[in-house]
């Protein structure tokens, strides 16, 4: 019940229609019990058209008060129809349809309201859930497979609503219609009604066990979807890979293979719970056969019960099942939610280790410089930096270049604070970046990557992305800059194109050219440009160069090199290996040391 407690903490904001919905349900239990037992009159103006009562009774205390009731509706028909058994029957049996249709008219009213709060708690878990995979580290996701996440996020929470979000239905309303049927059952016979409870523990055992490996069958059915899920992402993001390789067949297998394991989980699942209808209705008539023998033998042998009331006391009985049957197969909604309860908690409840500190300082300004002060990082047990010092001053370019996995890129993920170090310290003017919101430190950042990460809107929007409320004429200008303006105004709608999922309607070069638009827009003191030329051919780096450099003039940048040929100008060039500087200068200095870069350039012009 813990998950339970944990997800009913979101339906707080939405109580109101919770006591709305108990409200009617109350109502909803009252008179599922009053409309059969208003069967018994109908019943005996039927059958017992001579027993009319002509006086009014007089109660005589609650021990009598069955009689009372009975008497006293027989006495009000008798006094209204008189000697006309029609005129009574059509009285008893409009009685009973006003009893019915206000019974499922505060039904509907009590789904109505649980209506706004169970799509309102899906909305607010949903809403947490992405608040909080936008909020968590990058090294979360490196360790989760998309689809995964992105199971949890939908078909979980789904399945939450389904299962847990259903006993809400349930809690009130059901015990209430069990409990006031009870009570009017105990009115007509006590003696059959605690012969009836008798059988009920036994059917409720018989139940409880068909349920209680649930969870660990949902909670596969849950991963194998995940699994499937990021099957499809990865064919999706990779589909010019995979038909180029011709691995259309490798890939069908293995979804294929998810989708087998998937299915013979979901059999093995429903299966089980299927079993819950069938057990539990042939449970509740055993207990309506046991009852038509044992009320039988009292009207027929006994005769300590009259035929009227034990036929609407069979349906009353009767009327029990249908709530019972919801209670146990919201049991097993229960087993069924811990699963996708747990799953959507996972990460609600991460901790997230890059926070800001209490009393972090909002930094507006950028004045003197950035700073590596003997850093040292690992992403698992090795270190992929180690003692690193590095000083960025105001206004210079630094570039750092080197073999892959030398940990250029790293540098950046922790100049970002994507990353925190695990050794020595990061400063920005003085001030170490873990003491700085990470709002206000990304703010004075503008990055620019190899791989251009586009999303699925127009022109506008996707340069626009660091700015919010910026004018036309900002875009504009931001597109000029990165010599991108003359390729958007050829496009069929100009700035309000979409370009599609990731930009693919775009070449590379265009890509890459929105985002160096995009980072200008933004308009950062610091700029960390990773690669940003690496992917592109010789005529879009020509163009994306140009940019690169418009952008960088009057500004502090970090450039993470590929080409070493786009850098010759930097004001400093850092030479890593192994997580280590090995040399550092100008491109100058560093083509008279004629070491490591040196032999560096060579090889790409060789290669060239």
């Amino acid at each position: 019940m813990n998950y339970f407690k944990k997800i009913l903490q979101f339906a707080r904001p939405y109580r109101r229609y919770g006591f709305l919905n108990i409200f009617f349900n109350i109502l909803y239990a009252l008179f599922s019990a009053l409309s059969f037992a208003a069967l018994i009159p109908m019943l005996d103006v039927l059958f017992k058209p001579q027993e009319k009562v002509l006086v009014e009774p007089v109660y005589e205390g609650f021990a009598k008060s069955k009689d009372y009731l009975q008497d006293y509706i027989n006495y009000r028909i008798t006094a209204y129809a008189g000697d006309e058994e029609m005129k009574a029957l059509v009285l008893v049996i409009g009685l009973v349809l006003v009893l019915f249709l206000l019974k499922n008219a505060f039904n509907y009213l009590a789904m109505y309201f649980i209506t706004f709060l169970r799509n309102g708690v899906l909305k607010d878990i949903r809403n947490k859930m992405y608040r909080k995979i936008m909020d968590l580290p990058i090294s979360y996701f490196s360790e989760k497979r998309k689809g995964d996440v992105i199971a949890r996020i939908t078909s979980d929470v789904l399945e939450i609503q389904h299962s847990f979000l259903s006993i809400l239905e349930l809690i009130v309303r059901e015990p209430l219609t069990i409990f006031f049927t009870i009570l009017v059952m105990f009115g007509i016979s006590t003696k059959l009604t605690i012969f009836v409870f008798v059988f009920i523990p036994v059917a409720g055992m018989i139940i409880s066990r068909i349920g209680k490996s649930l969870k660990k069958k949902s909670d596969r059915v849950q991963r194998e979807q995940g699994e499937f899920l990021s099957i499809v992402e990865e064919t999706l993001g990779g589909l010019r890979v995979i038909k180029a390789f011709n691995s259309e067949s490798r890939f069908y297998q293995t979804f294929k293979n998810s989708t087998t394991r998937f299915f013979h989980f979901s059999n093995s699942l429903l299966n089980r719970q299927n079993l819950a209808s069938p057990t539990g209705e042939f449970l509740g008539i055993l207990v309506i056969g046991i009852l038509l023998w044992f009320g039988g033998k009292m009207v027929l042998v006994d005769k300590t019960l009259d035929a009227s009331s034990f036929i609407a006391y069979m349906g009353l009985a009767y009327n029990i099942l249908t709530p019972a049957k919801a209670i146990s197969k919201a049991s097993y909604g229960v087993k069924k939610g811990n699963a996708a309860a747990e799953r959507v908690l996972e990460i609600l409840e991460s901790e997230n280790p890059i926070t800001d500190i209490d009393g972090a300082e909002d930094k507006t300004d950028f004045n003197s410089g950035i700073e590596l002060k003997e850093v040292g990082f690992k992403y698992e047990d090795d270190y992929i930096l180690k003692n690193f010092n590095l000083k960025v001053d105001k206004g210079k370019t630094v570039a750092l270049v080197g073999q892959s996995g030398s940990g250029k890129s790293t540098v950046a993920n922790l100049v970002t604070r994507f990353y925190d170090v695990n050794k020595g310290e990061i400063l920005i003017d003085g001030t170490n970046i873990k003491h700085i919101t990470k709002k206000s430190l990304r703010g004075l950042m503008g990055l620019v990557t190899q791989d251009s990460i586009l999303f699925n809107d127009s022109v506008k929007n996707n340069i626009a992305l660091g700015k919010e409320n910026a004018t036309m004429d900002e875009i504009v200008e931001a597109a000029k800059v990165a010599n991108a303006h003359d390729f958007i105004t050829e496009l069929p709608n100009g700035y309000d194109t979409n370009i599609g999922d990731s930009g693919n309607k775009l070449s590379g070069g265009q890509k890459q050219r929105l985002s160096i638009a995009r980072a200008v827009l933004k308009n950062p003191p610091i700029m960390i440009l990773d690669e940003a030329t690496s992917a592109l051919d010789t005529e879009s780096e020509r163009l994306v160069q140009d940019a690169l450099e418009k952008m960088m003039q009057n500004r502090t940048s970090i450039v993470i090199a590929h080409r070493l040929s786009t850098i010759q100008n930097a004001n400093s060039i850092v030479v890593m290996s192994k997580g280590e500087i090995v040399e550092q200068g100008t491109h100058e200095e560093l083509m008279k040391s004629a070491k490591s870069y040196k032999k560096l350039v060579e090889m790409q012009s060789f290669a060239s």
